[in-house]
């Protein structure tokens, strides 16, 4: 019985009429591909990094279409830049005092700190400090605890007039600022507001009470002016120390900002994030309105943050409100 084969000459035909097939789909696909492109602007990014290539997000435009890309790492060092933030007070001895007068338990206080104390810390803690302080990623939780000290010690109107002490809120001692002090002699309500540290004019107390009710944190929905947890009181203590010295209302808001940014480092990435998106640089935003309830209350950032069409890669989080 014969085999039923297909003829020799069948094969090469079919072979031929395939590969012509296929030439003249790929040539008619190149061709849509350059039309397409006459009239719409194509572009392709990577799925992934390439080496020594900077981070992006791509965004596109709802209404235009209009694709572009944020520079995340460009953005994060503009928020937080490597170099910190000198901040425009004097220190002097301030440290040596508050642990000499209780507000800071040197023992507890180093204990918490286990990596130990850089020199500049050392010195702005113990010594006599005639040096700039500079607020940087690194330090920044120890700056926060330092200011969060001499602020709830250093005796002023805010922390008995304002809201702190209203009576609604059953008295002072009832927040984190305070009762979240635990690295004190005694308790944090020992020293609250006990110590005239830095007494300040009256026109400079009406500058940190004007400024301190617009800065707010996005740890809760308050202002500096009602300093319930550590980083408002540390900000507080901040702004006694920036009038004292003499800085302008405007430039409060400019180091308050940067300050805020290393202490909330998502917070301010994302922002930043949203700013680009609408046109507007970092360094080209007002410091007063970011910090404004609209964007730097935890309220007021969680609205903005959904309209954020693209968020940072790099996440950070900053510190508790404890110590």
């Amino acid at each position: 019985m014969e085999e039923n084969k297909t003829p020799k000459t069948n094969l090469t035909k079919n072979h031929k009429l395939d590969s012509t097939l296929f030439w003249k789909k790929t040539t008619i696909g190149l061709f849509i591909i350059i039309i397409f492109s006459q009239f719409f602007t194509v572009t392709i990014t990577p799925k992934f990094n390439l080496p020594g290539s900077s981070q992006s997000q791509v965004v596109t435009d709802a209404v235009t279409g209009q694709v572009s890309s944020i520079d995340t790492a460009a953005l994060a060092s503009a928020v937080l830049p490597a170099e910190g933030v000198i901040l425009p007070i004097t220190w002097s001895d301030l440290g040596k005092r508050i642990i000499q007068d209780g507000v800071i338990d040197e023992q507890k206080f180093r204990a918490i700190f286990k990596g130990g104390l850089t020199n500049a810390d050392e010195q702005m803690l113990t010594g006599n400090s005639d040096q700039p302080i500079v607020l940087t990623e690194k330090n920044s939780r120890y700056v926060l605890d330092i200011l969060w000290a001499f602020g709830l010690a250093n005796k002023n109107d805010i922390l008995e007039k304002g809201e702190m002490n209203d009576k609604e809120y059953g008295g002072a001692g009832n927040f984190a600022s305070t009762g979240g002090w635990t690295l004190a002699r005694g308790t944090g309500m020992d020293h609250y507001s006990k110590h005239a540290y830095v007494v300040l004019t009256s026109e400079q107390q009406a500058l940190v009470d004007k400024v301190s009710k617009g800065i707010f944190r996005p740890c809760c929905g308050n202002s500096t002016h009602f300093p319930d947890c550590n980083h408002g009181m540390a900000m507080l203590g901040l702004l006694e120390l920036m009038a004292k010295n003499g800085v302008s209302e405007q430039e409060m808001y400019h180091v308050a900002l940067k300050v805020n940014s290393y202490w909330f480092p998502t917070t301010y990435l994302d922002l930043a994030t949203y700013f680009e998106e609408q046109g507007i640089k970092w360094d080209q935003v007002s410091s007063q309105e970011v910090l404004g309830a609209e964007y730097s209350s935890a309220q007021g950032y969680q609205q903005t943050r959904q309209k954020i069409q693209s968020l940072p890669e790099i996440q950070q989080s900053g510190g508790g409100c404890g110590a």
